[in-house]
């Protein structure tokens, strides 16, 4: 037996891979950090006074500043060079802010958004932290702000077959003055987009982009065949159609989301045999998680 006055024997030792590291070790890190922080923080500011000079000759020469193409452009080739512990949702959020910041530069940057905390906070994480929300009662409300100019950009649900009449935005929208020009999340598990942006131009071909089509029926069809029409028509056409959705008030109206980019007289919706068809415009295609 083990005499209990005597000394206890020493601890094992800690593995290697479990061993904390050591107070230098520890501040050799976090120096490296601070170093990289400064650095990062020169890149920032030097990015900051580029589009400062950009935004001086956009003033002489006109432009828009919101550029949602040019953006999706910009986080595809971020994401798909993203490596090591980086995960690409913080790779988003963080140029996601620096996006946003740059719009602020660049002149007033305002955002009219339809009710709900789900869009709002598709809203906020799109466009950063900083961006005035201006909150409507209704999806048709804050695209009217838009088109009074009253905000830059609408942020407005997805449209729904189930939705009520007052959100559904999408017959009323004033095209080709307005266009869908964006969709939110830009990161998204393989669901639907939960929003659209719209604005006062033209949305821009990413590459992998997804279009909004809005038509009439063909007068006295019952809905179920005016769909199944459209759909064959548009499979025939040589467009895929992602989404088909009818509308019964205040007037018949279908809406198709299509894969890929159209523009005013593409010839496949010539071939469409549909008297009253509009193009309501195009969104880059949302990029996977992870």
């Amino acid at each position: 037996m083990r005499d209990p006055t005597a000394e206890p024997p020493p601890a094992a030792p800690l593995p290697a891979s479990s061993a904390p590291p050591a107070a230098t070790d520890l501040a050799t890190l976090r120096a490296r950090i601070d170093t990289l922080d400064d650095a990062l923080h020169d890149l920032l500011m030097r990015r900051a006074d580029l589009v400062a000079e950009m935004a001086g000759g956009r003033a002489k020469g006109g432009g828009a500043i919101f550029r949602p193409g040019r953006e999706a452009a910009i986080l595809r080739r971020l994401l798909a060079r993203n490596r090591g512990a980086l995960r690409r949702t913080v790779v988003l959020r963080v140029w996601r802010e620096i996006i946003a910041a740059s719009l602020a530069q660049q002149g007033p940057f305002s955002v009219a958004v339809a009710p709900g905390e789900a869009l709002a906070g598709l809203a906020r994480g799109h466009f950063g932290g900083l961006t005035p929300l201006r909150p409507h009662p209704t999806p048709c409300l804050a695209l009217a702000a838009l088109e009074r100019g009253e905000a830059s950009l609408a942020v407005l649900p997805v449209p729904r077959e189930e939705e009520p009449a007052e959100a559904a935005w999408w017959t009323r929208m004033q095209a080709p003055r307005l266009q869908v020009v964006a969709a939110l999340p830009f990161l998204a598990a393989g669901a639907a987009p939960g929003a659209c942006v719209v604005a006062a131009l033209p949305p821009e071909p990413t590459g992998r982009d997804h279009s909004l089509l809005r038509l009439v029926p063909v007068p006295g069809q019952p809905r179920d065949h005016a769909v199944a029409a459209l759909g064959a028509a548009l499979e025939a056409a040589g467009l895929p159609p992602l989404a088909l959705l009818w509308r019964e008030q205040p007037e018949p109206a279908m809406l198709a989301v299509v894969e890929g980019f159209l523009e005013a007289g593409d010839p496949r919706l010539a071939a469409l045999p549909f008297p009253h068809l509009q193009i309501l415009g195009a969104y880059a295609e949302p990029e996977p998680e992870e």
